[in-house]
């Protein structure tokens, strides 16, 4: 079959992009063709096109993102005409996508989940609703997970789309906890699909581009690279990462945080460099060192993600709240040991299949920092469980996972 992702973003390294690559990669090896249409695309992606209209960057999305979450409680019926007028055009586009690429199954990557482009999910679910398109809702966080969206001038709007009732649609989750909150709240079946690495392919050594990476930023081989792999947004608790380093009390620690900013209003990421300067640590922010492939921009050297985590001596995921965490599946993926607080999903779908890390409930507590310790001083331990880890991993968040699953949702299209 032939089938189109759509979503806001389909570019960089959060985790929605990511997911969507392997599935693609899974869908591939099953004989479909995949095809990518969203606000933002990847040059090395799948065929595709990108229209500025998806995109939650875009102004007109923005603005009325900001009139529904952020200043006002009333139901505007200027911002629903906004919303609905919008939507209608990215209808057509969707219309026009799907007939140009003669899309079989379309694949709503969190856009239908939540409302960062309303019009966008808006859209989606009208055109199912009259086209009867089969169509897979992939959901990583839904709107009331999230404090900025329980505001909402536009209820109505999100009971419609976020997520859609019609058919022929079909919800997957990454977390049994979204399973259970969907089918109790609205009562609404899905599919539990994990986040998944391809572990059966363990990653190849670090090339010489790779290890070019310390001398790179300035570090030197003595340096232990305690590496927080995220965006800059407050959910991800980065401040816990500061204090974790400031407490290791260990002047060769430097905490490197990869991710780029701007996915959230305010001063997250200045005020982040106001507490790592107050706790006295070693720190760099280096987004701009990182993409989703390895570039070169303006004769400095652009790494990968997966550069960054084969020079990592730990991995800080000190996120309070997480649809389910693709950077652990990253870290495990990489042998690398990890400190990380126990946000619902981990604990329920992580921990619970026997994955080993340093926990912290809210609280860093000092017994954490004999085992940090133990992982960077003893080869043996550490080796004992970041093995552990990639076993446990393999069994449980492997790509023949996503494909198992992926086959089930497909075959219940058949009658369309």
């Amino acid at each position: 079959m032939k089938i189109g992702f759509v979503a806001t973003r389909l570019a960089g390294v959060d985790g929605v992009s990511l997911e969507s690559r392997k599935m693609v990669r899974v869908l591939e090896s099953m004989g479909h063709e995949c095809f990518y249409l969203a606000g933002e695309l990847d040059p090395d992606g799948p065929p595709g096109r990108a229209e500025p209209e998806f995109s939650f960057n875009e102004l007109l999305v923005k603005a009325m993102h900001d009139q529904a979450f952020f200043y006002t409680t009333k139901p505007s019926g200027a911002l629903f005409d906004l919303v609905f007028d919008d939507a209608d055009i990215i209808r057509q586009k969707i219309e026009a996508f799907v007939n140009d690429y003669a899309i079989d199954v379309l694949i709503s990557q969190n856009a239908s989940t939540i409302p960062m482009n309303l019009s966008l999910g808006l859209a989606i679910q009208e055109y199912v609703v009259r086209s009867r398109l089969p169509t897979i809702c992939h959901h990583h966080d839904f709107y009331w997970e999230r404090d900025r969206f329980l505001n909402a001038a536009i209820q109505d709007i999100l009971d419609i789309a976020f997520p859609p009732r019609s058919e022929p649609i079909r919800h997957v989750v990454i977390s049994t906890i979204m399973q259970r909150r969907l089918m109790s709240w609205l009562g609404m079946p899905s599919y539990y699909l994990p986040n998944v690495m391809d572990y059966d392919h363990p990653p190849p050594p670090p090339d010489e581009y790779a290890l070019s990476f310390r001398a790179e930023m300035g570090l030197t081989a003595d340096d232990i690279l305690i590496v927080q792999p995220t965006r800059v947004i407050r959910r991800k608790c980065i401040e816990k990462a500061i204090e974790i380093v400031r407490k290791l009390n260990n002047p060769r620690a430097v905490l490197l945080i990869t991710g780029y900013e701007g996915d959230e209003r305010g001063g997250y990421g200045a005020w982040l460099r106001e507490e790592a300067d107050r706790a006295g640590i070693r720190y760099r922010f280096i987004g701009d060192h990182v993409g989703p492939v390895r570039s070169l921009v303006e004769g400095r050297k652009i790494f990968s993600l997966y550069d960054v985590y084969h020079n990592a001596d730990l991995i800080t995921y000190p996120s309070t709240y997480e649809g389910f965490g693709n950077a652990i599946l990253e870290t495990i993926y990489f042998r690398k040991p990890f400190v990380v607080h126990t946000y619902p999903a981990y604990a329920v779908d992580i921990r619970s299949c026997g994955v080993q890390g340093v926990e912290f409930n809210h609280e860093v507590t000092p017994g954490m920092f004999d085992d940090i310790r133990q992982l960077l001083t003893d080869p043996a331990y550490r080796e004992e469980i970041v093995s552990h880890n990639y076993k446990v991993a393999q069994q449980h968040f492997s790509l023949a996972r996503m494909q198992a699953v992926l086959s089930r949702v497909l075959t219940t299209f058949k009658e369309f």
